[in-house]
């Protein structure tokens, strides 16, 4: 890792996010705490990229997200990762750089400042490609809501904590996972999340310099250039995500070896094209103890319940636990890839749906887009076409119940989470397939 090397029809497909893609722990407490070493460079909450707020900001929707039910309070910190090893696969002249989220359970939060869930860089960027295509531009203060992680909050370094990493779906910033990091991290997680660069809508970097996704163009590209092409685009992002995971894993080793973090066990998990990368990157990387899959299709198709060509994680399987969540409709049943990977897979795994889900119900979009459509009144219509029916507080219960007892069972060996066993009364929207 080096933090010096400075080196119409079209967006409606790839802002789906299914079409385009069928689809350190590092220096996080020891650069947030202050421990000699630290080889990255840590955001500062208030960095801002050049565009400035626009004028009627006040008259903009403000969101709230729903705060973690841990009994850790979450630090903090935002680090720039360099691979010296790896040519950029988008941009030509360049080595890959990325940001990465680091949370993590803080000893004490006290007089640490929480972060916004996006900077203003990294907000306008979100804005300007609005993967949620029914929400007016320009309307929307995405750098207003907070986290409940708090900047440089020292780590509770109370025994090993399992490392969990996060991949977010085509187009999306890592932040828009940030119910679930921050979730994990309250249950004494470390959890990873990693912006992909050139594929999330905007990645800032320390300096206030932000890099936006290339993927619209390079979808039109492909698109012209035929069917092959698409699939060529899909198969290209999938494998830049793994290799990008594969270096933050790198990044997590060398913090176990060098003392920086007590060695424990990693797991991994995604939504959409980020639940493709978390079972790609086990099946391609030993490193993945388990990993977590919510509603992410394993080929290379255009829609999820279309046969087509399937990745290896689909076609092999994988020896190791996994979690698949679906939203409603999307299950192995009658998901091909789903299907074979089920069929090939040995050891635990499940498959579960989740009653009245959408797509984005898997993200924070479960909790801000009702807020939006309140403050701006977009009728139902556009809430339920965006994050389905099922109501706001249980999906949020519902994922966070899921996704902790997975890991607590098979990084931390925990035998809670009865409920990952059958139907439980507890959460009688989630459906075992």
């Amino acid at each position: 890792m080096d933090t010096n090397d400075t080196d119409g029809d079209t967006k409606t497909n790839l802002t789906s996010r299914r079409r385009v893609l069928a689809a350190s722990a590092l220096g996080l407490a020891w650069a947030a705490s202050g421990v000699p070493g630290a080889r990255a460079t840590a955001m500062a909450a208030d960095d801002t990229a050049p565009t400035p707020r626009v004028s009627h900001a006040s008259r903009m929707a403000r969101m709230k997200l729903p705060a973690p039910s841990g009994p850790y309070g979450v630090g903090t910190v935002s680090l720039r990762l360099v691979d010296r090893r790896r040519a950029d696969p988008w941009v030509a002249g360049r080595r890959r750089e990325l940001m990465v989220d680091v949370r993590y359970p803080a000893r004490s939060v006290a007089s640490r400042p929480r972060v916004p869930q996006m900077t203003q860089g990294e907000a306008a960027g979100f804005d300007r490609v609005n993967n949620f295509g029914a929400l007016p531009k320009g309307r929307i203060d995405w750098s207003a809501t907070q986290t409940f992680a708090h900047l440089g909050a020292p780590l509770d370094r109370r025994g090993p904590r399992p490392v969990v990493l996060y991949s977010p779906g085509v187009g999306d910033p890592r932040t828009l996972g940030t119910t679930l990091t921050d979730e994990l991290a309250s249950h004494g997680f470390v959890v990873v999340a990693i912006d992909h660069t050139y594929d999330a809508s905007a990645v800032e970097f320390p300096g206030g310099r932000v890099e936006t996704t290339l993927l619209p163009r390079e979808f039109e590209r492909a698109q012209k250039e035929g069917p092959a092409a698409v699939v060529a685009l899909m198969q290209k992002t999938c494998a830049v995500r793994v290799a990008d995971t594969r270096f933050v894993l790198d990044e997590v080793e060398r913090a176990f070896a060098t003392g920086r973090l007590e060695r424990a066990p990693i797991g991994m998990f995604g939504q959409s094209a980020g639940g493709f990368a978390a079972l790609q990157t086990m099946h391609d990387d030993g490193r993945i103890t388990a990993a977590a899959n919510l509603d992410g299709v394993l080929a290379y198709v255009s829609e999820d319940h279309d046969e087509g060509e399937l990745s290896s994680v689909a076609r092999d399987g994988v020896d190791g636990p996994f979690l698949l969540m679906g939203m409603d409709g999307d299950d192995r049943t009658n998901v091909p890839s789903w299907r074979a990977l089920w069929e090939h897979s040995d050891g635990w795994h499940r498959d579960l749906v989740m009653r009245g889900a959408q797509h984005a119900t898997y993200t924070d979009a479960t909790s801000l887009i009702p807020q939006i459509a309140r403050q701006l009144g977009l009728p139902k219509e556009t809430v339920t076409g965006l994050v389905g029916t099922v109501p706001t507080a249980r999906a949020i219960a519902a994922q966070r119940a899921y996704v902790t007892a997975f890991f607590d069972r098979w990084l931390r060996g925990r035998a809670g989470g009865h409920f990952l066993d059958g139907p439980s009364s507890n959460y009688p929207e989630v459906r075992f397939v």
